[in-house]
């Protein structure tokens, strides 16, 4: 009873607390959990006239259809491999940047240049595709007429794959390298000041300070976002793939994901059920890609895992 008695004196001190989370917690709610009976569609003919759970079972064929496309390896291998560079670079530029900024003596210009960096997040990729085409298409792209104008060859960049896992990573880096900067710096700005100080009376000079002080610091910030990032590391950006490269079929072998592939074989053939296959296989890969890694950071070192 006096526990029970804690606990309601505990929800009224705190009402205005739970208030402010409540968009929160029903936006998960509504968007996360609701949506969750849709899983049966994988297992499942759907049928329109039927609904989701009267429609027919037909067990794991949504799931072959899938795999004997002879694309599931392709664009599996393509979402994870992209995934992995953007995470690994979007990490080492954004912690240098943040450092950099952080040591900055200029400081009037820093908030500048955090907000130009910050921008980008903001833009849409419809937006950025735009940008993507009137700097590459084959015509009068700025790049072409530069090459031109310099006496080469123009260049079929929409016309060849190769150009493109290097386009659409600088894309991603531009786009929210400056997000992931601003959380960095808060990071550093929250570091004790004194050890700082304290090196730097010692005679260490700014690459020591930054080896031994500040990146040991940041690192459980580091590997905090980088567990977050691969939860969702067969699930890709599809803003970035879909409007950049579109239903350009030249370029399929190297910029085609799972999420891009399935959103085409649903309005190709308005296969709900295989969309849903795709989707829930997506979900248990991340699922077991994050737990073996969280694992493994656990094994390593306790303290900086997720659970």
């Amino acid at each position: 009873m006096k526990t029970k008695k804690n606990r309601l004196k505990l929800l009224k001190n705190n009402r205005l607390l739970l208030v402010m989370l409540m968009p929160a917690v029903l936006y998960v709610f509504i968007f996360n959990y609701l949506p969750m009976p849709g899983i049966l569609l994988a297992f499942k003919k759907f049928s329109y006239n039927k609904g989701i759970f009267n429609s027919p079972w037909n067990g794991f064929e949504n799931f072959r259809f899938f795999f004997i496309s002879g694309d599931a390896v392709r664009v599996t291998f393509n979402t994870f491999a992209y995934n992995l560079v953007f995470l690994f670079l979007e990490i080492a530029v954004s912690v240098t940047i943040a450092i950099l900024l952080n040591d900055l003596r200029m400081k009037r210009y820093n908030k500048t240049l955090q907000t130009m960096m910050f921008l980008p997040y903001f833009v849409s990729w419809v937006v950025v595709a735009s940008i993507a085409y009137s700097l590459f298409n084959f015509e009068n792209g700025t790049v072409n007429s530069v090459i031109e104008a310099l006496g080469g060859d123009k260049i079929n960049i929409y016309g060849t794959p190769g150009y493109w896992p290097f386009i659409l990573t600088a894309f991603r880096l531009w786009k929210t390298v400056g997000y992931q900067t601003v959380i960095y710096l808060a990071a550093i700005a929250s570091m004790d000041k004194e050890i700082i100080e304290a090196a730097k009376v010692d005679g260490a000079n700014v690459l020591q300070m930054i080896f031994h002080i500040t990146l040991p610091q940041l690192l459980p910030t580091i590997i905090i976002l980088a567990l977050l990032s691969i939860g969702n590391i067969f699930r890709g950006d599809f803003g970035l793939f879909y409007q950049l490269v579109g239903n350009n079929g030249l370029l399929f072998e190297k910029t085609d994901i799972i999420d891009t592939y399935v959103f085409r074989s649903l309005l190709q053939t308005t296969n709900v059920g295989m969309a849903a296959a795709a989707g829930l296989y997506q979900s248990v890969m991340c699922f077991v890609f994050v737990m073996v890694t969280n694992a493994c950071v656990k094994k390593i070192q306790p303290d900086y895992a997720l659970f």
